[in-house]
C-alpha cells in the first residue's frame, strides 16, 4: 500500500514548520516554493541597509530539511488548487498547469505588499518581502549617495539624500532606523563633496502614532528614539500622491528619489484557488484545528488564513506562522498514524519586539513593557535564536558585534542583477564597423 502524499505550499516560517512536524511521519512530503531557500523576513531591513549580507539570513531549504528522508523540496510555482481531483496546478520550468495530487494539502504562501488600492504606486515605492526587494533597496540607498556626490549642482542633493519610508509599522520604524545610522556612521567619512550626514529621512503613516501595535508608552519612546536619530516622523495623514519626484502628502511635496513601501500587507491568492470564505482583506476563513470548512484534507496556516482568538483576529507575524505550521503537521501526523488528535488550535503570544537604531528596542510581552539597550539585547538574542542554521547565527551575530563596534557595514555593494554593460559596451562596438 503506497504512503499518503502531503504537499506542502510556501517554505517560510509556516511551511517550515510544517515540514519540520512531519519528519517521523509515514507519508511522502513535498514542500514546493517559488525559491530554493527560506528567509528570514524580519532581518530583510538588515540587508537593505549593508548591514547584513543576503546569505546571512536565508538557507536553502534542502539544506534545512536534508536529514528529512521523507521530504522532497521542489522549486515550482503553484497556481491553484483543484479541490475535488484534490491536486495542486503547477508550473515547474518549461511545463505549465500540470496536476500534482495531494492526500493532505497545507497551504502557507504567505503575504504580499498591499497598496490599499493604489497599485500604480508600486513602481516608485517598491516594498521589502524578498531578498531580491533588499537587494534593489540597497542598490538605490547607496546609488542616491553616489549620483549625489556626482552631481555639480549642489540644490539637487537635498531630492538625492532625501528617503522616505510609508509605512510606520515594526518595518518602517527598523528602516528608518538603521538608515539613519547608516548615513550617520558608516558613511560619514566616505564622500568628499556631499556630507552623508545631511540626508533627510521621513517616515509617513496615516497612524497617529509609530509601531501601533505596541503599548501607546513604547510607541511614544520610539518615536522619541527615531527623532533623536534625525528621523523625520509625519503622522496622522496617508500618501495622496507617489511618482518618480517623490511623494504628496497633506497637500505637501516632498521630492525624493528613494521611497520605500513599509506599510500594508495582502494575502496570497489562496483564497480565490480554494473558492472558500474569506475575509475582507482576502484571508482563507478557517477553523478552530486550521482546516477549510468542509475539507480537513486542507490546511491553510499563516498569513494567508484569518482565525480569531478571544473576540480579536490572529497578527500576521512569524510567531503566528510557525506555531500554526507546526500544529497543522502535527494534526495531519495524528490522523496518517491513528493518534488522539491535538486540541484545536491557540496562539501563544510571546511578546512583540522592534528595534529603532543602534542599542536601543521596545519589547511588549504580556504585561511588560521594556524599552532601551536591554529590550535591544533580547531583541539580538531572540532573533539569532530564530536564524535557521548555527552557521547563520555564528555568522550574524559576529557581523553585529562588528558593526556595533566599528560601525562597518557587511554589504555595501551595488548589484545590477539585470545589465551587464561590459557586455553590451563590446556588442555595440562589434556593430560597428571598423575605423582605418
Amino acid at each position: 500500500m503506497s504512503q499518503p502524499r502531503i504537499v506542502i505550499v510556501g517554505g517560510g516560517f509556516g511551511g517550515l514548520a510544517a515540514a519540520k512536524a512531519l519528519k517521523k511521519t509515514p507519508a511522502e512530503v513535498f514542500l514546493f516554493d517559488r525559491t530554493n531557500h527560506h528567509l528570514f523576513q524580519p532581518l530583510l531591513y538588515q540587508v537593505a541597509t549593508a548591514v547584513l549580507s543576503p546569505g546571512q539570513i536565508a538557507t536553502p531549504i534542502r539544506s534545512i530539511l536534508r536529514n528529512h528522508k521523507n521530504t522532497t523540496a521542489v522549486l515550482c510555482e503553484v497556481t491553484g488548487v483543484d479541490k475535488d481531483r484534490k491536486c495542486v496546478i503547477v508550473n515547474n520550468g518549461d511545463q505549465t498547469n500540470v496536476p500534482f495530487a495531494y492526500d493532505y494539502l497545507i497551504l502557507a504562501t504567505g503575504a504580499s505588499h498591499s497598496y490599499f488600492g493604489h497599485n500604480e504606486f508600486a513602481q516608485y515605492a517598491p516594498g521589502l518581502k524578498s531578498l531580491a526587494d533588499a537587494e534593489a533597496a540597497r542598490n538605490k540607498i547607496l546609488q542616491a549617495f553616489e549620483l549625489a556626490e556626482a552631481e555639480e549642482d549642489p540644490s539637487r542633493h537635498r531630492d538625492l539624500l532625501t528617503f522616505i519610508m510609508i509605512g510606520a509599522g515594526p518595518t518602517g520604524v527598523e528602516m528608518a532606523g538603521a538608515l539613519a545610522i547608516f548615513v550617520r556612521t558608516t558613511l560619514k567619512s566616505d564622500f568628499r563633496r556631499i556630507d552623508p550626514a545631511s540626508a533627510r529621512i521621513v517616515l509617513v503613516d496615516m497612524a497617529p502614532r509609530v509601531l501601533p501595535p505596541f503599548s501607546e508608552d513604547l510607541s511614544a519612546a520610539a518615536k522619541r528614539r527615531l527623532e533623536k536619530l534625525g528621523v523625520e516622523v509625519r503622522l496622522g495623514h496617508s500618501v495622496d500622491q507617489i511618482d518618480a519626484d517623490g511623494i504628496v502628502v497633506a497637500g505637501e511635496r516632498i521630492k525624493s528619489k528613494t521611497v520605500i513601501w513599509t506599510a500594508g500587507v495582502a494575502p496570497s491568492p489562496a483564497g480565490k484557488w480554494l473558492n472558500v470564505e474569506t475575509d475582507r482583506a482576502g484571508r482563507v476563513r478557517i477553523q478552530k484545528d486550521l482546516t477549510v470548512s468542509g475539507h480537513p484534507e486542507i490546511s491553510v496556516v499563516g498569513d494567508t488564513a484569518a482565525l480569531e482568538q478571544d473576540g480579536k483576529p490572529l497578527p500576521g507575524v512569524a510567531q503566528v506562522a510557525m506555531q500554526q505550521g507546526r500544529y497543522a503537521g502535527k494534526l495531519i501526523h495524528s490522523r496518517i498514524t491513528g493518534n488522539k488528535p491535538p486540541k484545536p488550535f491557540r496562539y501563544f503570544d510571546k511578546g512583540s519586539m522592534a528595534v529603532v537604531g543602534k542599542g536601543f528596542a521596545v519589547l511588549q510581552s504580556y504585561k511588560a513593557r521594556v524599552s532601551g539597550f536591554g529590550a535591544w539585547l533580547t531583541w539580538a538574542v531572540v532573533h539569532l535564536q530564530f536564524l535557521a542554521t548555527s552557521s547563520l547565527r555564528v555568522a550574524v551575530f559576529f557581523q553585529w558585534v562588528w558593526t556595533y563596534f566599528t560601525n562597518q557595514r557587511g554589504s555595501r555593494l551595488i548589484v545590477n542583477h539585470h545589465e551587464s554593460q561590459p557586455a553590451k559596451a563590446v556588442e555595440e562596438s562589434s556593430s560597428k564597423p571598423a575605423v582605418a
